[in-house]
């Protein structure tokens, strides 16, 4: 299954260009499908959706006409991962997605966005903005019609430069399912709350 830092982490693990064969790229309506079940039920069918061509590149599926863009699950990876994210968050992760096709490592990718958002180059949102992920396993996975059976929910609440005094949560969770702040004071803080301590 992946680990919450992949998805997290749409900015830090997605690659525009994949190592996939066509025979492994599902057909755009079940893409879609997946990539929008994080997402609110009044939201799905206006969200835009980034996902996979017959080459295995990321790409546009549908335009969007409301405030989500959607990404479906990288055919590279194992289990389903997929989320959506406040269109406020788009200049964060399509620079990750950038980097992150440049080769460069978590820890790189972190130190030149935080250096690009200092220097004014791009924008965290300056409101809390959403990113819903839902996760499961492969064998749960419904490759015709796009369910999955086992899955499960992880919400994320950016709040660039919150920190523990400023919201009162702690820094690291004490009860499962509980609402902490990750990476605290920093332009990629989060709320982090889902099925985990």
């Amino acid at each position: 299954m992946k680990e919450f830092i992949c998805l997290m982490a749409l900015s830090t693990t997605i690659s525009c260009v994949s190592q996939t064969t066509s025979a492994d790229i599902l057909p755009e309506p079940v893409q879609i499908k997946t990539a929008t079940l994080p997402a609110p039920e009044a939201d799905k069918e206006d969200a835009m959706v980034y996902g996979y061509n017959a080459s295995g590149e990321l790409v546009v599926l549908r335009e969007g006409s409301n405030n989500l863009v959607c990404i479906a699950d990288d055919p590279k990876k194992e289990g389903i991962s997929v989320a959506c994210y406040s269109k406020a968050l788009e200049p964060f992760m399509k620079r990750g997605r950038e980097l992150t096709a440049e080769g460069k490592n978590t820890k790189e990718k972190r130190e030149i966005q935080g250096a690009e958002v200092a220097a004014g180059k791009w924008q965290m949102p300056l409101v809390p903005s959403m990113l819903y992920v839902y996760y499961g396993s492969d064998d749960a996975y419904d490759k015709e019609t796009g369910n999955l059976a086992d899955g499960q929910f992880r919400y994320v609440i950016y709040t660039p430069f919150a920190t523990t005094e400023s919201t009162g949560l702690p820094g690291k969770p004490h009860e499962k399912g509980m609402p902490w702040l990750m990476d605290p004071g920093t332009y990629r803080a989060h709320i982090m709350v889902g099925p985990f301590n």
